[in-house]
């Protein structure tokens, strides 16, 4: 096939998804604010996926937001990268891009909650997706400094690096039990692979070898 699915481009164009993003996530937010009940419809729950086919869970969790500090880090997030990188892919490829980053953040997580037996956890938030993003920002623009706290500068591919060392070791050592650094973690894994394999680019060689897309 001279144009297989995995290569074949959107043709450019920038509608502002990411703003629509922020939009949607805060609409969900004050829903499952005024109306607690539908929060565990709309979070990503093994036990209901397995017994009652919850399966748009896959898709609805990223959109719900356990606290107003989760939704304000993870819109924040999306705001300081999610345009830039928007502008930089387009607005459709940055959306398939989004979507199936944090889709297929859920997807692992399901996948070895169930595996371990873990059926009664309820996951929740944008921050696989919004790493996904962070990735995808450090990539492109490898150069770039973030400020930390407002106040340290360091490079977006050393930031990665750093988060990546910590949600590993959180994950291994149990740390933060209440923060789903699984969920962190496979969507940078996500992240990776569709960088590669649909844009081209390899976020290793970026970040070790002076490669620029």
């Amino acid at each position: 096939m001279s144009n297989p699915l995995l290569k074949r481009n959107y043709s450019y164009q920038y509608y502002n998804v990411t703003l629509v993003l922020i939009v949607l996530n805060v609409i969900v937010f004050l829903i499952t604010t005024l109306s607690p009940q539908s929060q565990i419809y709309l979070a990503l729950v093994p036990q209901l996926i397995v017994q009652g086919g919850a399966y748009w869970q896959f898709v609805t969790y990223m959109f719900t937001q356990a606290s107003i500090l989760q939704i304000l880090f993870n819109m924040l997030g999306l705001f300081f990268f999610g345009f830039q990188v928007e502008r930089r892919m387009g607005s459709s490829e940055f959306l398939a891009f989004y979507l199936i980053s944090g889709i297929g953040a859920g997807l692992i997580s399901f996948a070895i909650y169930v595996l371990t037996g873990t059926y009664a956890v309820i996951l929740l938030g944008a921050s696989g997706a919004v790493f996904a993003v962070l990735l995808a920002y450090a990539t492109f623009f490898p150069d770039s400094m973030i400020y930390v706290m407002g106040i340290l500068p360091i490079r977006a591919p050393i930031l990665v690096l750093i988060y990546t060392g910590i949600e590993i070791f959180s994950q291994v050592f149990s740390l933060n039990s209440g923060i789903a650094h699984l969920t962190h973690l496979a969507g940078f894994v996500v992240a990776y692979f569709y960088l590669v394999l649909r844009i081209g680019v390899n976020p290793f060689k970026v970040f070790f070898r002076g490669q620029r897309w």
